[in-house]
């Protein structure tokens, strides 16, 4: 991981996601969305191109259904479910292959690769249920323009997809133990204003054991997903 996961190549991926979140989310200001058909069929208030401000108004599902779903959200989706997938399998082989050579008790490895599948499989759960009930209520603005859809159900589903941020925080503060303890220091030193680690002045030997022991106990805190 550490050959593979380089600070340059991980900026260079944190960049590319941004650049293309960028592009995606600016492409109805750069002409795909429905101003001209509002324009073809008189829909506009004033000559100023003035018009009710409505999502679904503005924005071309066209271009929410084939450009955004299709092209942006199902792939990564249907990407992510393979990769756990293939996370899940080779984590199992290999912890199949410590406990054969350790002779350890296997309940403890197997523990651990439970563990790990419940907290990919909420993370690509979480990320599905936030996403898909807009998109699909989009396909069906598209593929079937009579059908009525209630206005609290998108409601309901733009603020799913805008909870999908906040949510993954808690839930890595919930299922790994290292971002759970990182929370409650910051939570104690910043909003609380105690000290967590207990900055007292010490002196020699005693100062080092500390140092010591704190690092031991960070190299102990395995993420416990």
């Amino acid at each position: 991981y550490k050959r593979v996961v380089t600070p340059r190549r991980a900026g260079t991926a944190v960049l590319l996601c941004w650049l293309v979140s960028i592009i995606v989310g600016l492409t109805p200001m750069l002409g795909w969305n429905n101003l001209q058909r509002l324009r073809d069929n008189g829909s506009l208030i004033t000559d100023d191109l003035l018009v009710t401000c409505q999502f679904e108004t503005v924005i071309s599902m066209d271009y929410m259904v084939y450009f955004n779903f299709f092209g942006w959200v199902l792939p990564p989706l249907l990407l992510m479910l393979a990769i756990y997938v293939e996370i899940f399998y080779m984590i199992h082989k290999q912890l199949n292959k410590k406990v054969t050579a350790s002779h350890t008790d296997p309940s403890r490895y197997f523990g651990k690769e439970l563990k790990l599948a419940k907290s990919l499989a909420l993370v690509l759960f979480l990320f599905a249920v936030s996403w898909l009930p807009l998109h699909i209520l989009n396909c069906i603005t598209l593929f079937c323009p009579a059908c009525d859809k209630p206005v609290f159900l998108m409601y309901i589903a733009i603020i799913l997809t805008h909870g999908n941020s906040a949510v993954n925080p808690i839930v890595y503060a919930f299922r790994i133990k290292k971002f759970r303890t990182a929370f409650r220091k910051i939570w104690k030193l910043y909003v609380l204003c105690q000290d967590p680690v207990g900055r007292l002045p010490q002196r020699g030997s005693q100062r080092g054991q500390s140092h010591e022991r704190r690092l031991r106990q960070n190299d102990d805190d395995d993420d416990d997903v």
